[in-house]
């Protein structure tokens, strides 16, 4: 037995002591309570938190659909109005009070990359790539404000005393821009690219890179010189606060109590000679650009993306003391823009499913809504508290809040009960509702219920028109639903009112499959002498015959089988030579999971009836002594049923004949073999020659080979006289040379094919 096969078996071994019994229920029950199970359902209105709980979300409001593919920077005005860039080509919109957008900016570029707003009102908007940052007035005079003339404009961001801080690449550099747009070189970095900019609660500016995921504070320098500094010398000083583990810082925001959060994305490459792609949509359609090195616009330059490859994403959070934490990841959600919900949560917008996360101070995070866009790639929350987003592919924007949604329907995935079944109760569990949730505006009255679940059930996997009508609605848990046997299931819950905490935790729903037989896959009768056996963590004899499989799924080694109820543990058996012993291996499999017995039959070829030869076996091999057996041709019979877990009158079963086999546990017969002289020698010194004949007959199965043995010397193997080994009776002929003077014993033995041998013997004396 191999080292690894012995691990396998040990370690089935161990955890059978601690698995339960496979009995199996036929009753079970469909239970959801994670989040990874309630995403898989269709929710609006509702928030699917990560730890397994469902609550009405806030009311999530498309305020337009502007006319771009993409819209990717997001702020108010002065005045409460919201407006946002994009492109492409670059565009910026006014969203007024009906929501319709309106083009307050345009250009030739491929989009605005940035927009930010002064004191005055002034509309600021920065383009990409090979851009430059315009100042829009209230009256629609647009006007170039400061050109960096660098390859891309990342972000823009005014200071406590009204300078514009501008964001470039591809030599990450900030520059300061006067109120007039005189503009100096006020920070050079190491990186390639400053992506995103920020204050802190102490007005220190805050930058995140690419390509190596820093997050910088900035400060003016504290040294005071008489000499002058020249154009290219930048006049502030930076330090990395902290390095994330991702390649891209994409968004960072400041909650009040100074806590700074950072979004960062990609894996950091090995290689600066990668080029990275972009997919940017397009009205006309999708286009991918990978850029080469050549085009990187110079030494270390990346090439403009609208959205960079990432394949991965990190939220971090700094504390006031500098200590950094991770506090969210995911190699499947992509974060683009962070922000503040209107109760001090965090908001983080994601693609590429657009959804909008909310994460609190534990480290619980939700998923609100879907934008229906591929990403969401803007935050903004204006003065009196208010949370607008913008999305890309295509191009819409949304508020957030701060009031609840009044009703809110989640709609469970399709369950596949993978046999028709009968449907028992729905159950389900939350905390209590809070104190007046139930009489807030729009909600339910009071004394009604709010939480009002629904079923409908199908046979097929895609619940539609052919599926039944929802059944409910049922506000009780504990309820018999009346849906109609099916294979499938759905559950549907409309939540009336609520605050986070209210909702559901779980929902559960039996079920009972109808029984069906159980399966004989195969059978795998062994060739005779060979001795099925129950594998051993320790044998003196290892396993030294390869088994005959039945035709199955997993026809060998070790299976485990995890069902809804329980673990069950198949592994396979081990063969040994063993004369007269016969063996059969067989495959067979429940689709109830329920626990089966076998039982072997057999009968003789010419007979009817079948004899039991074994019963109640839990394994599915058998081994016998055929020696108590007549010799003959024999049919076996295995049968399984599932009696162990049905009720007497439920229990079905099944049963496979195998195919024909003898049992042969008699030798051949052996005449008496005849011997002659084959004359005279001329030389007496080469001894006399002698022929020898002789007959082997079997009474059951066909003689395979003989041999003759001269005075006890070795065996010599003979042909048959027909030259081929097929017949019950065979006869040979053979000839002894060089037999000396003397009394002599010439043996023969006949083999069958079961291995049985028969023997017999002759003496001759040769003349002096």
């Amino acid at each position: 037995m191999s080292k690894l096969m012995q691990r396998l078996i040990l370690l089935s071994s161990l955890v059978c002591l601690v698995a339960a019994s496979a009995v199996a229920d036929h009753t079970r029950r469909w239970h959801q309570s994670t989040y990874e199970e309630f995403l898989k359902g269709t929710a609006k209105g509702v928030a699917v938190r990560s730890d397994g709980h469902l609550e009405l979300a806030p009311k999530f409001t498309l305020i337009s659909d502007a006319d771009a593919s993409y819209l990717w920077s997001l702020r108010t005005d002065p005045a409460g109005v919201l407006y946002a860039g994009g492109g492409s080509p670059a565009k910026v919109f006014r969203f007024e009070g009906n929501g319709k957008p309106k083009t307050v900016f345009e250009s030739t570029d491929l989009l605005v990359q940035a927009i930010t707003f002064d004191a005055k009102g002034n509309l600021y908007v920065a383009t990409s790539p090979d851009g430059k940052v315009y100042r829009v007035t209230p009256g629609g005079e647009k006007s170039v404000f400061f050109d960096p003339k660098t390859k891309y404009i990342w972000d823009l961001a005014f200071g406590s005393d009204g300078t514009l801080y501008v964001a470039t690449g591809d030599k990450g550099q900030i520059f300061a821009v006067a109120a007039e747009g005189k503009g100096e070189l006020f920070y050079a970095s190491d990186e390639a690219h400053i992506k995103v900019l920020a204050f802190d609660a102490k007005n220190n500016l805050l930058a995140g890179t690419e390509p190596n995921g820093r997050v910088l504070r900035i400060s003016r320098s504290a040294e005071k010189s008489g000499k002058k500094k020249s154009a290219d010398e930048a006049v502030a000083q930076g330090f990395v606060i902290y390095e994330t583990s991702k390649r891209e810082v994409t968004s960072l925001t400041v909650a009040p109590d100074g806590i700074v959060y950072v979004a960062a994305i990609g894996e950091k490459q090995k290689s600066a000679m990668q080029a990275p792609s972009a997919v940017i949509a397009t009205p006309q359609g999708t286009t991918t650009i990978t850029t080469s090195v050549s085009q990187m616009g110079g030494q270390g330059g990346v090439p403009f993306l609208a959205f960079p490859q990432a394949i991965s994403s990190s939220i971090y959070k700094i504390a006031t003391d500098g200590a950094p934490e991770e506090i969210w990841s995911s190699r499947d959600d992509v974060v683009y823009a962070l922000g503040l919900n209107s109760d001090g949560r965090l908001l983080a917008g994601t693609g590429n499913t657009g959804s909008l996360l909310v994460i609190d101070g534990r480290g619980v995070y939700a998923q609100l809504a879907k934008s229906g866009s591929a990403q969401i790639t803007g935050i903004s929350r204006s003065s009196g508290g208010k949370v607008f987003l913008c999305t890309a592919n295509p191009g819409k924007v949304f508020s957030l809040g701060p009031e609840y949604e009044p009703e809110g329907t989640f709609e469970s995935q399709s369950f596949d009960a993978k046999l028709f079944s009968q449907w028992g109760r729905i159950e389900w569990w939350g905390p209590p509702a809070s104190a007046g949730a139930a009489t807030s505006k729009g909600g339910k009255n009071a004394g009604e219920p709010r939480l009002e679940f629904f079923v409908r059930s199908g046979n097929t996997e895609d619940p539609g028109k052919e599926w039944s009508r929802w059944f409910g609605p049922y506000t009780a848990s504990a309820t018999p639903v009346e849906a109609p046997a099916a294979r499938f299931l759905q559950w549907k819950v409309v939540i009336h009112d609520g605050r986070p905490s209210d909702g559901i935790d779980w929902v559960s729903v039996a079920y009972q499959p109808k029984n069906v037989a159980p399966v004989i896959d195969g059978i795998a009768l062994q060739d005779p002498g060979v001795r099925v056996q129950a594998q051993q963590i320790i044998t003196g004899q290892p396993g030294n015959v390869i088994l005959k499989q039945p035709s199955a799924p997993n026809p060998s080694g070790v299976v485990i089988i995890t069902t809804t109820n329980t673990t069950k543990f198949d592994q396979p058996p081990q063969g040994t030579q063993q004369k007269g012993y016969q063996s059969v291996l067989w495959s067979a499999h429940d689709d109830n999971d329920d626990d089966l017995r076998y039982a072997v039959y057999f009968r003789g070829e010419s007979e009817h009836d079948w004899k039991l030869l074994k019963d109640n076996l839990d394994q599915k091999f058998y081994s016998w002594d055929t020696t108590t057996m007549p010799d003959g041709a024999y049919y076996l019979k295995i049968m399984a049923s599932d009696a162990p877990s049905n009720p007497p009158a439920a229990a079905l079963k099944t049963e496979r004949e195998s195919e024909r086999f003898e049992v042969d546990n008699t030798p051949p017969s052996i005449e008496k073999p005849q011997a002659s002289p084959t004359g005279m020698n001329t030389d007496p010194a080469q001894g006399v020659s002698y022929d020898f004949r002789f007959t082997a007959s079997d009474a059951t199965s066909s003689v395979e080979r003989a041999q003759y043995s001269v005075d006890g010397g070795d065996w010599v193997l003979l042909a048959p006289a027909a030259g081929i080994s097929d017949s019950k009776t065979e006869s040979y002929e053979f000839t002894v040379r060089g037999l000396s003077p003397g009394e002599h014993t010439i043996a023969v033995r006949a083999y069958d094919k079961f291995e049985n041998v028969g023997a017999a013997k002759t003496t001759i004396t040769v003349a002096k």
